[in-house]
């Protein structure tokens, strides 16, 4: 096998050296290769493989996601400077991004779990999910700095006047009844939290992040092969585990990165009269295309559009703004 990169890592606690690595990639008889070797105290070597196959985009999704992974559990390379530091280090939000890491390790369960029921209630009586409330971070924020005034509460990330107008009564009346070992302002976290814990923590938000995009990748692929096989939805979805919804969800996102999906939407809309996707194809002409119910009331009539079970034609709707976008495409890129 050809190597082709290759890089030393370590990994430390304090000044104690714990554990030394190699992170590789390598080319063998037209196939990719990558994988990580890790040398413990007693001379012994690990070896993980990551990858091997045909794909060059394919390895970069998984070379990414597991250095990664490695970084958040403390490896840094032998020579500084090999991989970019992760650029919210020294980015305009990296006071915020401190106060959110601090906050994941810092918080207080009792008080986060009574926020988290408050935001249930909340959720269940306007008929919203739970995160058009509050997301969890907000919470977390909340629970860990226990704000008692609204200006300590706007110096929460992710909080702004909006925000506490709506609940910011709501939750100083649960903050008062808690106790508070902090102090405002909070200035201190950027101190108090180390730097190589903030950036382990940086490192496992970026691996989410790559595992994330691997996922989407592998997905992706899975369906342009079906599609070129000639699978229906139901095949695709028995295939991917994904609902006939999901399924052409994805396909509008492929679609948006350039990739063809006329074949299996041609298929789904074999049995529908050309008369009718032809009125749809006018009201999307006419309305735009950014909701469906418009364009389900101008063609079905507002008693189709309020009764029964909509699924199949909301579907049909989708499939048939897939091939709407991709005709006015070149039209807005002309003008």
């Amino acid at each position: 096998m050809q190597i082709v990169f290759m890089n030393q890592m370590s990994r430390t606690v304090g000044n104690e050296n714990m554990a030394a690595a190699q992170v590789w990639i390598g080319e063998e008889e037209g196939a990719w290769r990558a994988g990580w070797r890790e040398t413990g105290q007693d001379g012994h070597s690990r070896d993980e493989a990551w990858y091997e196959g045909g794909s060059w985009e394919e390895l970069l999704c998984v070379y990414r996601h597991g250095l990664a992974q490695k970084l958040g559990e403390g490896y840094r390379p032998v020579i500084e400077g090999v991989f970019h530091e992760p650029e919210e280090i020294k980015g305009r939000n990296h006071a915020a991004l401190k106060l959110q890491c601090y906050s994941e390790t810092h918080a207080s369960e009792e008080l986060y779990a009574e926020l988290c029921a408050w935001r249930r209630r909340k959720a269940a009586a306007g008929r919203k999910a739970p995160y058009f409330i509050a997301s969890n971070r907000v919470l977390r924020l909340i629970s860990t700095f226990v704000p008692q005034t609204l200006e300590e509460l706007l110096q929460l990330p992710g909080i702004g006047s909006s925000k506490a107008g709506e609940h910011g009564a709501e939750w100083l009346e649960i903050t008062s009844r808690a106790e508070r070992t902090t102090a405002f302002p909070l200035d201190w976290v950027l101190q108090e939290l180390k730097d190589d814990e903030f950036r382990s923590w940086l490192y496992k938000q970026k691996e989410q992040k790559y595992k994330q995009e691997l996922e989407h990748f592998r997905m992706s692929r899975t369906m342009l092969t079906g599609i070129r096989e000639g699978l229906t939805l139901d095949q695709l979805s028995g295939k991917t585990g994904l609902s006939r919804r999901a399924i052409v969800e994805l396909l509008e996102g492929l679609e948006k990165e350039g990739y063809d999906t006329e074949l299996l939407i041609r298929a789904e809309l074999a049995s529908m009269p050309e008369e009718e996707q032809q009125d749809i194809l006018q009201a999307y002409e006419e309305l735009g295309d950014t909701f469906l119910k418009p364009v389900l009331q101008r063609v079905y009539g507002q008693e189709k559009a309020e009764g029964g079970d909509l699924e199949q034609v909301y579907e049909r709707l989708r499939l048939i703004r897939i091939t709407f976008r991709r005709t006015q495409s070149p039209k807005r890129n002309a003008g």
